[in-house]
């Protein structure tokens, strides 16, 4: 039968994964370094995946195709371990298998607010998204819309014991490393996407008083200057024996 189904153009197509992650349907996979179809009657044709492609790689077209097939979805989503029918946390633009190469513990996810202290006095977790570490995170997840943003480098957390309470409670998260993680080139691209796209509303970087972490700083401001829109920006230096040494807007 002649049906709309998506199609990949392998020129344009840079694996990043984004598709993945926007396919209810668990339709899409990275296969060395393209995205492709798992199989045709997983795609619905409704094209969720063409607005996350940065690189205008997915096309709609009208060919012969199987007819889409729900119950095979079905099958599909459960067999790979993923939720549908509403179970789980609510997962962003769908049920994909994550980014690059389908790790499905890179899909992003919305947990809506953070339940705050138990009954018991534990202190419980003030993360309210999925994923948080830059090289996994989409500028075009809805949670990010208009939110007040933490960039936060990896080792901060682990010194800084009221971060949750105090830094994590009612914002968005990304973590990065300015030392040691690679392709950080993406990260600028992906904050001033933040800022001009997502439109959030301030941006909150904390990094520990090593020189190295200022790297991350440095990003943030960059992105500002090359940004289009103009957003409060906040540095919050975290001593390496715990504790805020400084806390200041900077724009």
């Amino acid at each position: 039968m002649k049906r709309k189904i998506v199609r990949f153009d392998n020129d344009k197509c840079d694996g990043c994964g984004l598709c993945v992650n926007a396919c209810a349907e668990g339709a899409i996979q990275v296969v060395a370094g393209k995205a492709r179809l798992v199989k045709e009657l997983y795609c619905d044709g409704l094209g969720a995946c063409l607005d996350v492609c940065p690189k205008d790689a997915i096309i709609i077209e009208e060919r012969e195709a199987p007819a889409f097939d729900p119950k095979a979805v079905e099958k599909h989503l459960d067999k790979i371990g993923l939720p549908h029918g509403g179970q789980a946390p609510k997962t962003i633009a769908g049920h994909g298998h994550g980014d690059h190469g389908g790790c499905p513990g890179s899909r992003m996810m919305d947990f809506g607010a953070g339940p705050g202290a138990s009954a018991s006095g534990d202190v419980s977790s003030q993360l309210s998204q999925w994923p948080v570490q830059m090289h996994l995170v989409s500028p075009a997840a809805p949670y990010f819309q208009g939110a007040d943003v933490v960039l936060a480098a990896d080792c901060m957390a682990y010194a800084l014991g009221d971060f949750h309470a105090k830094h994590l409670k009612g914002r968005k998260l990304a973590i990065a490393c300015p030392k040691l993680d690679d392709g950080q080139e993406s990260y600028l691209e992906k904050l001033v996407a933040l800022i001009d796209e997502a439109k959030i509303n301030t941006l909150t970087v904390m990094i520990m008083q090593v020189p190295c972490c200022r790297g991350l700083m440095g990003l943030a401001q960059q992105a500002l200057d090359k940004a289009e829109r103009k957003i409060p920006l906040k540095a919050v230096i975290v001593g390496i024996q715990g504790g805020v040494l400084s806390e200041e807007w900077v724009k």
